[in-house]
């Protein structure tokens, strides 16, 4: 199983590079495909990932993904409203077919990975192309950390009913390495970022960046395995060999993706 999660992980940076490097259309396009599965596979917990509930979902999905690409300035609480109106429309016109829960997961769905993944393109299209990267250095990064100081250190329990194995220890080596592992991204490519941190050290930057993000990493991973409790599913799929779905790969990038995205916007204020 380790060599079968090795080998998976390797492919997926490979892959995540590919992606977010280009910047532009490859990368909300390639984000975007990320975030239809990711629907998909919440959208299968509650059977509509292919009925109309889902299917409006993914069309509101691709369609913010076109905005962001073409006009991100023209974003605003309209797509909120509009694509309720639209699951709310086919709820109506369909009664009783689908029950709530089955228009409010889509829903759910449309926000929690869509809108809140965007923010990796986002964040690649401010400044330096770099700064990108520190959304996976925050969460893999985090999740690779904390689970060796689990380890190696773990006895304190930290949240015993909804993740038993995750220990107070190993979510602190897990924020410790996520800021390490960010200083050292900031020393290596000082020149670059520089003008991005403006006043500020890009390693020292970086590093209270990945610190935030290790936090959110860590929410990520206790939301999404709550959504697995109280649907009783191991994983949400089984697309990457050894991790699961995708949701079961990218849970805690959804949550560090805009906590980083907000911290680097105070950052350059300051």
């Amino acid at each position: 199983m380790f060599w079968i999660r090795l080998r998976s992980s390797v492919l997926i940076v490979i892959v995540a590079v590919l992606v977010l490097w280009p910047g532009g259309l490859v990368t909300a396009a390639g984000i975007g495909v990320v975030s239809l599965i990711g629907m998909y596979e919440l959208n299968r917990i509650e059977g509509v990932e292919r009925k109309l509930p889902g299917i409006l979902s993914y069309i509101c999905s691709a369609a913010y993904y076109v905005i962001l690409y073409l006009a991100p300035e023209k974003e605003s609480m309209l797509f909120v409203t509009g694509s309720l109106t639209l699951l709310l429309i086919a709820y109506v016109v369909t009664f009783p077919r689908y029950r709530f829960e089955q228009i409010a997961v889509p829903f759910f769905g449309l926000f929690y990975v869509s809108v809140m993944l965007s923010y990796v393109v986002r964040l690649r299209d401010i400044g330096s192309g770099l700064l990108v990267f520190l959304i996976f250095i925050s969460s893999w990064g985090c999740d690779t950390c904390a689970y060796c100081a689990g380890i190696l250190f773990g006895k304190h329990k930290m949240t015993p009913k909804l993740s038993p194995k995750k220990t107070v220890e190993g979510a602190i080596g897990g924020m410790a390495g996520a800021a390490l592992l960010g200083a050292l991204f900031g020393q290596i490519f000082a020149g670059r970022l520089a003008p991005i941190f403006h006043t500020w050290s890009p390693a020292l930057g970086c590093a209270l960046i990945c610190l935030v993000g290790s936090v959110g990493s860590q929410i990520g991973d206790l939301a999404a395995s709550a959504i697995k409790r109280n649907f009783d599913i191991k994983d949400y799929g089984h697309l990457i060999p050894g991790h699961g779905g995708i949701l079961d790969r990218f849970d805690s990038v959804i949550f560090v993706a805009p906590a980083i995205y907000a911290v680097l916007l105070l950052v350059r204020t300051l």
